[in-house]
């Protein structure tokens, strides 16, 4: 199956930014969708407002942290739609302080939801893809798994794991799957600045407001990945705002 008409699409954290927007980019394309966040009311929303304009989606509440609830994502893909044709493993958290501050939870949030959330999501899926004899996986890292930048090491080094834990995903892959790595670079979305410290949520939202892209950017690149024809891997794409150093 190429294109993306009529594939069966699940999305995690697909509450908001990234995930809502490559959600509604989707579905006007025709694709079919399960939507999983752990938010239920913006989830929910996002499922309203497209299936009120004549999409197909159904949302269930979601951790990736947790096993069975992403079993439990893929479950209601084949229950709803008899297959899943695509996994794209979006959910993320950002926290970007200096390590004198010491914020352990943080850090310890984005191990659980990137480093355990994402072989998760592929422990879920790789059983069902193997006896369809097809699938792809669309893992989200960032630029940030290229480039070190303080105070992002901790969220680096997750985002480093994503884009290792993709490549040795896709070499084991075999003929039939796809493994594609979308790494986004400075985003606008509700993420940028949260949980720092006002100076520095107030430097990132200056640098938001000057040249960050659209969540559609990333969307449409997630797009571009999934409609190619079978046999066809795109492997590794990053799309910056072309101020970004």
């Amino acid at each position: 199956m190429s294109g993306v008409e009529g594939k069966v699409v699940a999305i995690t954290g697909a509450s908001s930014g990234i995930g809502a927007t490559t959600a509604t980019y989707l579905t006007e394309r025709g694709a079919r969708l399960v939507l999983g966040a752990r938010r239920e009311d913006r989830l929910q929303a996002v499922v309203d407002r497209i299936t009120a304009q004549g999409g197909s989606a159904v949302g269930t509440v979601i951790d990736v942290t947790r096993r069975e609830d992403l079993q439990r994502l893929t479950d209601t893909a084949v229950d709803r739609f008899g297959r899943l044709d695509v996994l794209v493993s979006n959910a993320g958290t950002m926290a970007v302080p200096p390590f004198d501050e010491l914020r352990q939870d943080d850090w310890d949030a984005m191990v659980a939801t990137h480093i355990t959330g994402l072989p998760n999501g592929i422990g879920a899926a790789l059983p069902l893809f193997r006896r369809q004899r097809s699938g792809q996986f669309v893992n989200i890292a960032s630029t940030a798994a290229y480039v070190v930048k303080s105070p992002q090491a901790v969220y680096a080094v997750t985002k480093t794991a994503v884009k290792v834990l993709t490549e040795g995903l896709r070499q084991e892959s075999g003929p039939d799957l796809r493994v594609t790595l979308v790494s986004p670079g400075f985003t606008n979305t509700e993420g940028v600045g949260k949980g720092a410290s006002p100076q520095v949520a107030a430097a990132a939202a200056r640098q938001r407001d000057e040249m960050a892209i659209p969540p559609s950017a990333i969307a449409s690149a997630i797009g571009y990945a999934i409609e190619q024809p079978a046999g066809i891997d795109i492997s590794e794409v990053v799309v910056r705002p072309t101020a970004q150093a």
